[in-house]
């Protein structure tokens, strides 16, 4: 069965090297440039993980990871932040609220993020 991955990320170039590197992998995509809209998407399209940038337009990422890990329906959802933040205190934020990963986008390549993807996915 194909897995769901939802990207939250309003970096266009981005959101699209991730989404067809995900395709090609026959990953099942969603997509939302914005928090609000990132929101909507996880009700929508009840992914299998999310891929969460912080900053992002409107709602930022923390308040999107802080509601996904309040909601009961929405809690179990693995969530990778992908961010350019570097700061050890955003890192522990993320991680503090239920990240169960925190990559810096200028430090990963696309094919790191897929293993990661896939690892997380894969039945423990």
């Amino acid at each position: 069965m194909e897995k769901n991955i939802l990207i939250i990320e309003d970096d266009e170039f981005f959101r699209e090297l991730i989404s067809k590197k995900l395709l090609s992998r026959g990953f099942k995509i969603s997509e939302a440039i914005d928090g609000k809209t990132g929101l909507l998407r996880v009700k929508e399209s009840k992914p299998d993980l999310i891929l969460l940038d912080i900053l992002l337009p409107d709602v930022d990422g923390f308040e999107v990871l802080s509601n996904l890990k309040e909601d009961s329906q929405t809690m179990s959802i693995p969530v990778i932040i992908l961010s350019n933040l570097l700061s050890k205190e955003d890192v522990e934020k993320g991680l503090k609220l239920g990240a169960s990963n925190f990559l810096i986008k200028s430090q990963v390549d696309s094919d790191e993020i897929i293993k990661i993807i896939e690892k997380a996915l894969s039945p423990a």
